[in-house]
């Protein structure tokens, strides 16, 4: 009788055949930018290790639909025990906005992980490396 309680339903899955298609996808999907969230974007190029152990990129970002990627320079935190390489689909953990900033500088944030190009319905892209280092905690936002 109450069978219906206790089923589970069933996440979509839908997955790519590579780490382009899926930041297609991701593109037309459309990502707002809001603090905390995780963007999907492409890593393009390597730049150089900072002074304080961080390795920067150039990545793609998804942005709102019609818009097109946004390209900018991020980087992985200091303590972060693995990096990206170029080709990798990532997720782009959005710390603050400057809204002082010229729109192409204004989103303030860091590499957090390397997403598989899976994208499960009501959960998001499957994550399958994380950059993060253990010592850094997610903001609880009530």
């Amino acid at each position: 009788m109450f069978d219906w309680l206790w089923k589970k339903k069933r996440n979509e899955v839908e997955e790519f055949p590579d780490n382009e298609a899926a930041f297609r996808h991701a593109c037309s999907i459309g990502y707002k930018p809001l603090i905390d969230a995780l963007i999907p974007a492409l890593v393009e190029e390597e730049g150089e290790l900072g002074r304080d152990g961080e390795r920067t990129f150039l990545i793609r970002l998804a942005s709102a639909p019609g818009r097109g990627p946004v390209t900018l320079w991020s980087c992985t935190l200091k303590e972060s025990p693995q990096h990206p390489k170029p080709g990798d689909f990532v997720g782009f953990r959005i710390v603050t906005i400057a809204s002082d900033l010229p729109e192409q500088y204004s989103l303030i944030g860091y590499l957090a992980c390397r997403l598989d190009p899976v994208l499960v319905e009501g959960k998001g892209w499957r994550v399958a490396q994380s950059y993060t280092p253990a010592n850094i905690k997610r903001a609880l936002r009530l």
